[in-house]
């Protein structure tokens, strides 16, 4: 993911304290739900998972709204932000704070977080051999995650 402000200092899900210094947002009650599911989630979700996973517990936040709120999260750095196999974008809390890349299975969606220093001095170099400055990059890694390994060998996918 590309490096974005995240204090160490702060505690995820505080919405409280979900904001970049210098940036005021307000803490509503959508906005405190959202952050709370984010919390009691281990894998990427979409937005309209996360809205349907609200639904289901009888609170109310709207699908636009859920989407400006996932959104404004990314910006801030609070959640990491990426495309799925299917180019559908999910937001996860991570517990890596600094930047990092994800595995991700292609069946189920779990995902593990993973620092990739060789891949961080290949992305420099080639950025410094080409004259560029101010890089970021993205890498994500898809696969089958081994629990659904063993279901496709075992012919249950």
């Amino acid at each position: 993911m590309p490096p974005g402000p995240k204090a160490a200092t702060q505690a995820p899900g505080n919405p409280a304290s979900d904001a970049k210094p210098g940036r005021e947002q307000r803490v509503t009650k959508q906005r405190l739900a959202v952050s709370a599911a984010l919390d009691e989630l281990d894998d990427f979700v979409s937005t309209q998972e996360l809205y349907r996973l609200l639904q289901n517990q009888g609170i109310s936040v709207s699908l636009a709204t859920a989407y400006r709120i996932l959104q404004s999260l990314a910006d801030e750095g609070l959640v990491d932000v990426l495309r799925n196999a299917d180019g559908e974008a999910v937001y996860r809390r991570c517990a890596v704070t600094g930047h990092h890349h994800h595995l991700l299975c292609r069946n189920c969606g779990k995902a593990v977080e993973v620092e990739a220093p060789a891949v961080e001095t290949w992305a420099a170099r080639t950025a410094a051999e080409h004259g560029y400055t101010e890089v970021a990059h993205t890498v994500e890694i898809f696969g089958l995650c081994p629990e659904c390994t063993a279901k496709k060998a075992a012919g249950e996918l």
